[in-house]
């Protein structure tokens, strides 16, 4: 039986669980999360984890102790998450992304402000290395655009703050938001991520599952799909969240998440967990 270390208990560790174990592999929960531990880090004995710590530092003392190769190691999870990088990456290879600008801050007020002016009102900020949907802003005039500025430059007076990059990126209204799944080049699942009426009715815009949203099963269309298999393949993750947009006349790569979340297996095709194991045993042997 194959040891596989997981370093979330939340839903991905619990739906995975029983198929992965009907497949020779058997799942323990490594975390060091909010404790106190004693250095060296000692725990048990596994072959390969899944995936790597969101928290590089407490991944970097698991990943000392347990000596193990990764499903999406801690290059893979830190290129996913810096996402002027996947931005730069993916339109450089060709594939579209929402018009975009990229602000190393601290930079010049007015620079920002001109580059606004170019994308066009209203817009999006966001920090470049949060996840869930935290701290992304949408902002409808420059006055609004200076209040964010300021509080982004009063939260990075503080040197603990790592990456104070943000984007400034165009507002797509109405724009439908779905995440691919995509292994090993090929897209196995998707979801649409919708907010409910009373979210739409009080204004909400943000799809996340994590604020609020549901995932709905959905079979994308050949062109998303491609377009996912193409941005995976681009950023050479063999195992990854594809987040797309669409409006009416176009596909976009919003993100992308080297540590998402699985969801009910209904959602996926019917070979995902037989793929997912292969995986999880090519990684291991490597």
């Amino acid at each position: 039986m194959l040891r596989l270390a997981m370093s979330t208990k939340e839903e991905t560790y619990e739906r995975i669980g029983t198929p992965l174990e009907e497949r020779g592999i058997e799942l323990g929960y490594v975390s060091i999360e909010g404790d106190v531990v004693r250095l060296p880090f000692r725990t048990g004995t596994f072959d390969v984890g899944f995936v790597y710590p969101s928290r590089l530092s407490e991944g970097g003392v698991i990943d000392a102790s347990l000596s193990v190769p990764w499903v999406n190691d801690r290059d893979v999870v830190s290129t996913s998450r810096n996402k002027a990088e996947v931005y730069a990456r993916l339109a450089d290879a060709g594939l579209p992304i929402p018009e975009t600008r990229y602000v190393s801050n601290p930079a010049d007020r007015d620079a920002v402000v001109d580059a606004a002016r170019e994308i066009g009102f209203p817009l999006v900020v966001k920090p470049n290395s949060t996840t869930r949907g935290e701290g992304i802003v949408r902002v409808e005039d420059p006055d609004s655009l200076a209040g964010v500025l300021d509080y982004l430059n009063l939260i990075h007076e503080f040197p603990a703050t790592d990456d104070r990059s943000y984007l400034i990126q165009e507002f797509l209204p109405g724009a439908r938001d779905y995440r691919a799944m995509v292994l090993d080049g090929d897209v196995v699942g998707a979801v649409e991520r919708q907010l409910p009426s009373s979210g739409r009715d009080a204004g909400r815009w943000k799809h996340n599952v994590h604020r609020g949203g549901e995932a709905v099963g959905v079979d994308l269309p050949e062109r998303a799909r491609q377009l996912a298999r193409n941005a995976a393949g681009t950023l050479g993750i063999r195992y990854l969240g594809v987040d797309l947009l669409r409006t009416d006349d176009r596909w976009v790569v919003n993100e992308t998440n080297a540590r998402p979340t699985v969801d009910d297996a209904e959602k996926y095709d019917p070979g995902f967990y037989d793929r997912l194991a292969v995986l999880i045993r090519d990684v291991a042997d490597e």
